[in-house]
């Protein structure tokens, strides 16, 4: 299906507002001309796609299923390979087979890819030995390299991202389809960790039930062709309104706008002022969405993002990812959920264990804890189940590489190891050992 264009006028009254952690693009012509081709260019994926998502979180607000969130902090360019798609991939359909036997409900897959290239900044400038020049927002916006050149932002790196997201999009649908992701096949590779890692073996009991269901399901003829492929989305944080609403279309079924460049986009917790740019836009827009809550979040601001995201109420439309902290979560999100919900509020609840966990190590990299992350998805199941609300899925920034970047885990990993493959161009991500593992935590919740 191609979707037209929408007008400007029509999504556009977020130009009048105030718009949080946008580039200072240094020209203006330069940005027109990028996004007037973007505004050309095939949508990345479908309003379909998007219709198909939002009713598979549907299911999850309704308690009948639990969503999987995860990819990258930060996407770069050069990282968009074969392999490296593949590995990303590889290991979330790892996760996702364990959680979907143990939870006895199917898992949606949201890749944090095909998009994720642009990132909000504490601040907007960075000093090295008295050189002070922009932050890194994202390889959409500028390099890595600590230099002027690279640092100034680039309108032309908005094209780069188009291309990137649709090269990630092509490897996804291809491996979603194909063998690679047979279920056997993605078990068969869980069964190598159990296996080899020694914190694995921990889990062969959870690992060898899932085998034997397996067997099972082949004995009893089963078609193989329906483990064969799987349901796979991509997500990002729409954070760059010049890319989002130059990728706008208007799906011709319905006259309803859709945000083509990914099926489900968040606002992030630097972005969700009520009365900015990024929620007036997310407002226009038909896409499954979600808004990042922080410790600091009231309970009437969540009411209020649901009245003005979703006034329909309609389930699936509106995802809440909390992202609190371990030391927080317990005392704050109860009484969230508890308003939200008495309300009447049809929303998702998903738990962000990663960025209210973040320090500086004493060896001056920016890191996490493992069983911080481990310690807030325990807070985050715990108050759903003392209130009898649904736990609706995780949202955790990974890689399918063996990086060094959060401590402990299988590997344990320790202060002194993390310059060994520190390789993140922005926070720590959990390694493909790590992610496993949470994921055979994570069933152990989900089967109490």
């Amino acid at each position: 299906m191609t979707t037209a264009p929408v007008p400007r006028t029509a999504h556009s009254t977020w130009r009048d507002l105030t718009a949080a952690q946008q580039p200072r693009w240094p020209d203006p012509a330069l940005l027109a001309a990028v996004t007037a081709e973007l505004a050309r260019a095939p949508e990345l994926v479908s309003a379909e796609e998007s219709d198909r998502l939002t009713a598979r979180l549907a299911d999850v607000t309704h308690g009948r299923a639990f969503v999987l969130m995860g990819g990258d902090c930060a996407e770069t360019f050069t990282g968009t390979t074969t392999d490296s798609v593949r590995r990303k991939l590889r290991t979330l359909l790892q996760m996702a087979v364990i959680l979907t036997y143990a939870a006895q409900v199917p898992v949606v897959k949201v890749g944090r890819m095909a998009g994720q290239y642009a990132k909000p900044r504490s601040r907007p400038t960075e000093t090295r030995d008295d050189v002070t020049l922009p932050a890194y927002r994202g390889d959409a916006v500028n390099g890595l390299e600590f230099s002027p050149a690279s640092r100034t932002p680039d309108a032309r790196r908005l094209r780069r991202m188009y291309d990137s997201s649709a090269a990630t999009l092509n490897l996804v649908r291809a491996f979603a389809t194909g063998g690679s992701a047979d279920l056997r096949e993605a078990h068969a590779w869980n069964q190598g960790f159990v296996r080899d890692s020694p914190a694995g073996r921990r889990y062969e009991d959870l690992a060898g039930e899932i085998d034997r269901s397996l067997r099972f399901m082949k004995a009893c003829g089963v078609d193989p062709h329906a483990t064969r492929g799987v349901e796979f989305f991509a997500g990002h944080e729409g954070l760059l309104l010049d890319y989002e609403d130059a990728l706008t279309r208007t799906d011709p079924r319905t006259g309803l706008s859709y945000a083509t460049s990914g099926h489900f986009l968040w606002i992030g917790e630097r972005t969700r002022d009520l009365d900015g740019a990024h929620v007036d836009y997310f407002a226009r827009i038909r896409n499954p969405i979600g808004v990042k809550l922080g410790p600091s979040v009231t309970a009437d601001e969540a009411l209020a993002y649901a009245d003005r995201l979703n006034p329909g109420n309609s389930p699936g439309r509106l995802t809440f990812v909390t992202r609190m902290g371990a030391s927080r979560i317990r005392d704050v999100l109860p009484g969230l959920v508890e308003k939200v919900t008495a309300n009447g509020v049809a929303v998702t609840w998903v738990c962000d264990p990663m960025h209210g966990n973040t320090f500086e190590a004493t060896s001056g990299h920016k890191t996490r804890r493992f069983d911080d992350i481990l310690d807030e998805v325990s807070g985050f199941f715990e108050v759903h189940r003392a209130l009898g609300t649904h736990a609706g899925g995780v949202h955790v920034e990974l890689t399918g590489d063996d990086v060094t970047e959060c401590l402990g885990g299988a590997d344990g990993l320790l202060v002194q190891d993390l310059h060994r493959r520190y390789e993140t161009a922005c926070d720590p991500r959990l390694s493909h050992r790590q992610s496993l593992e949470l994921a055979f935590l994570l069933a152990q919740m989900l089967r109490d």
